[in-house]
Order: structure tokens, then sequence, then C-alpha cells
């Protein structure tokens, strides 16, 4: 069975063992149609209730990341990744993954 570096390292990441070639794969291919919830974060802001009342129209909320700076990609809001955003045609945003962030518990 072929996987990708992103699968291994989320697999690895869930104590789950990597299947070799001689497995069935069947094994992973249980959990192919399972959703997920993908969310790309630009960034955080923190506020009082009574300054978040106060915005409007065309206010901006500053956020704590500069431009340029890479995003973070959740996945079940578990930090997996972070990328960097890209235009997918005229109208649409993608994310691009130039980081796989390891689980804690495998370093």
């Amino acid at each position: 069975m072929v996987s990708s570096p992103l699968q291994e390292d989320l697999m690895q990441q869930d104590g789950v063992t990597v299947p070799t070639e001689n497995e069935s794969e069947h094994s992973i291919e249980a959990v192919y149609d399972i959703p997920v919830t993908v969310s790309a974060v630009l960034g955080r802001a923190t506020m009082q209730v009574s300054q978040l009342l106060k915005l409007g129209r065309g206010a901006v909320v500053e956020l704590d990341r500069k431009v340029g700076e890479a995003i973070d990609i959740y996945v079940n809001n578990r930090l997996i990744a972070r990328g960097e955003i890209v235009m997918v045609d005229e109208s649409r945003l993608g994310v691009t993954m130039t980081e796989i962030i390891k689980s804690e518990k495998n370093n």
C-alpha cells in the first residue's frame, strides 16, 4: 500500500501503525469515506466584548500574523500543517501545505 507523507504523519500521530505492502489495503480504505473538517486559520485576535460591539462595517480587526507568514491548517480542530494561501481561480482561494506538524506525543 502506498501512503502519502501526510497520511503517514496523521496515522502516526493517532497511534495507528502504517500498513506494510503485504497487509490488506482494506485496513485503511475503511476510513476513506469518513468526513473531516479542514480549517485554514489566517490569524487570531483577542478583544473585549465592548470593543467587539463597537465594530461596524469596514472595521479592521488586526490579527496576530504578518503578511506572508504561514497560516495554520487544522483537521477536526487538530493542528496538522502550516501553509500558504493560493488562488485556485479568479474567485476561489486554496491552501498549499508547506510544513507538516508532528504531534507532541511522537516527539
